[in-house]
């Protein structure tokens, strides 16, 4: 596989983690009561920030001459099942909702740090891309988890 081929099908997967990454926080802010209006705010920039990062993403595969993946990987599907599946048992719980959170956050992590151990196989801007998005999405993850820490007690 070429290095242009790699790049498309990385950059692809990562589309599909930030599709993952939309569809859980809009289903985290239709499960979250009313008065949760700072967590849901917080939420849509991170659906907002998702779509950027697509957008990004998808341009440079272009660029490359690649087709742009649609849809959501298979643990995204999985994931959202699970969170179904728990929001039915805490109806909108603000903590039960935010470790669900914390969990597809730490998949994002794991997706763009698995994507730039693969950086030698990657064109340099794909590489460029896939390390700015990673520090912004791990800000988002930090956000999350300090919401996370703040509810053990409670």
């Amino acid at each position: 596989m070429s290095q242009v081929e790699t790049t498309a099908e990385v950059l692809n997967d990562l589309v599909k983690i930030n599709n993952d990454r939309i569809e859980v926080y809009n289903r985290a802010i239709n499960e979250l009561h009313d008065l949760d209006i700072d967590l849901k705010a917080e939420f849509r920039h991170f659906i907002e920030d998702s779509e950027k990062y697509k957008q990004e993403l998808s341009s440079l595969i272009s660029s490359l001459g690649g087709d742009v993946a649609s849809g959501t990987t298979m643990s995204g599907k999985i994931y959202r099942a699970w969170m179904d599946v728990k929001a039915t048992f805490t109806g909108g719980d603000r903590k039960a909702v935010i470790a669900a959170c914390e969990f597809g956050e730490d998949a994002a992590q794991k997706a763009y740090k698995t994507a730039l151990e693969m950086s030698g196989e990657l064109t340099p801007e794909a590489v460029n891309l896939v390390n700015e998005q990673q520090q912004a999405l791990k800000k988002a993850h930090d956000m999350v988890k300090a919401q996370r820490d703040s509810h053990k007690s409670i």
